[in-house]
């Protein structure tokens, strides 16, 4: 096993990964920027580097810095989280290289991944469904105006090197196809420094369903069931649960198994999520996108499944075999997963601060993944998640109960929250009945 980790991330994430890893007798160091000294990731971690100002560019995406932190602390492996750098193939390459050890996919997975075109006709070549579009770079307007023809409107305007629902634009006919078009690839050139857009159909009323894959020390990739992630704000995942409501034995049976070739496809090591639109009514699902990393809705996984997926990334990276049986994996109880966010709850815009107050719920099946606590600041700079509430259970409606007590007794004063979002959801006729799509949120508002 590996003997001590550099946890290439901040908040909550850092601070999972730093458990798991002080259970497993893993030296755990944290990196932090200006902004975090304060948060209990950088107390918790065995060791502590300062790596740069708040600007991530100068932090957290910093590869020089963090390769050095890496090398003045005498780590032996770098796990770099989910954002930031975690899906850079040539850091994942860089990391390699320094002879240290990368807790994650293969770079060359990561890049053939990364591209949604190269990813679609992957897909495809490996028998995975995928929804019509386009299977090279729409070069221009003109290009995309043609495709779109082709597919058929309402169709979706897509960053090819985009990912967490960012650089996504919905058009409804030509007209608002070419306004997204230009918006689409110059936000895109602007974040991601490439301007390739795809066009693909887009579908109104649909969920999004996501399958948890780990590719294994000896080879073999296997599916961990399925999350179901269609309560979105700005194409952004709100609620995660597991198993889906919308999902029968049969159409998960054919969900893992699609997952399983895409992971094969691309000789998959390690964990990694594929993402897939699913017609409730029809049964069809058609391959969206996939996350080389560890998601942020990893612990109704872990739940369900009854395993730490923290653990089995690093098992797998030091080239051990699974602590579970790959052959008689099997889904038990429920899990929903919600994310607090510092936003305000009505139209889900950014709203940082100091915590004044910070009371966690407690109880049987609650569990918080939390990245800051009392006295702490929220700040400008990064993501929005504050924590993630997690609520576990042997039924679906004993979740949804254990949920509404949890959510009530989450006690956050300072910056705006979402926690009220919460209850309002959880007392949503639709959403418990579970016959919900990606549309839920725009109608409760």
């Amino acid at each position: 096993m590996i003997e001590s980790l550099l946890v290439a991330n901040r908040g909550e994430i850092a601070r999972r990964v730093i458990r798991t890893a002080k259970r497993l007798g893993i030296r755990a160091i944290a990196v932090y920027s200006e902004a975090d000294a304060d948060l209990p990731f950088v107390t918790e971690a065995d060791e502590a580097v300062l790596i740069g100002p708040p600007n991530p560019a100068q932090s957290y995406r910093n590869v020089e810095a963090i390769l050095a932190a890496a090398k003045s602390t005498g780590a032996q492996a770098i796990h770099p989280g989910y954002g930031f750098l975690s899906e850079n193939a040539e850091f994942a390459r860089t990391v390699e290289a320094s002879g240290l050890i990368w807790v994650g996919p293969g770079a060359d997975a990561i890049s053939a991944m990364g591209d949604k075109i190269n990813a679609r006709n992957l897909m495809t070549a490996a028998g995975v469904p995928v929804a019509p579009g386009t299977t090279d770079p729409a070069a221009d307007l003109d290009a995309a105006v043609t495709a779109a023809a082709e597919i058929g409107y309402p169709v979706m305007v897509k960053a090819a090197a985009g990912g967490g629902g960012m650089g996504m634009g919905v058009a409804a006919d030509e007209a608002a196809l070419r306004t997204e078009y230009d918006k689409v690839r110059a936000f895109a050139e602007r974040m991601f420094g490439d301007g390739s857009v795809l066009i693909e159909r887009y579908f109104p009323r649909v969920r999004h369903v996501e399958v948890q894959i780990l590719g294994l020390a000896d080879g073999r990739v296997v599916a961990l069931g399925e999350r179901e992630c269609s309560v979105q704000r700005r194409n952004q995942k709100l609620v995660e649960e597991s198993p889906s409501p919308a999902v029968s034995p049969e159409l998960r049976a054919r969900l893992l198994a699609a997952a399983v070739r895409a992971g094969e496809a691309v000789g998959y090591r390690n964990a990694g999520t594929v993402e897939c639109l699913l017609d409730p009514t029809s049964g069809e699902f058609f391959f969206l996108e996939m996350n080389t990393r560890l998601q942020v809705e990893h612990p109704v996984t872990e739940y369900v499944y009854g395993i730490d997926l923290v653990e089995e990334q690093l098992r797998v990276a030091s080239g051990l075999a699974p602590t579970f049986d790959p052959d008689a994996l099997a889904p038990s109880g429920h899990a929903i997963e919600m994310r607090i966010n510092a936003e305000d709850p009505k139209r889900f815009l950014p709203g940082p601060g100091v915590i004044r107050t910070w009371v966690e719920p407690t109880g049987e099946g609650v569990r918080v993944d939390s990245g800051y606590t009392g006295g702490n600041t929220v700040t400008p700079f990064y993501d929005s998640l504050l924590a993630k509430l997690i609520v576990t259970g042997t039924t679906r409606d004993e979740v949804l109960e254990r949920a509404q007590e949890a959510v009530a007794a989450f006690q956050i004063e300072g910056p705006k929250n979402n926690v009220p979002f919460f209850a309002e959801l959880l007392g949503n006729e639709e959403f418990r009945s579970g016959a919900y799509d990606t549309g839920i949120v725009s109608r409760m508002r």
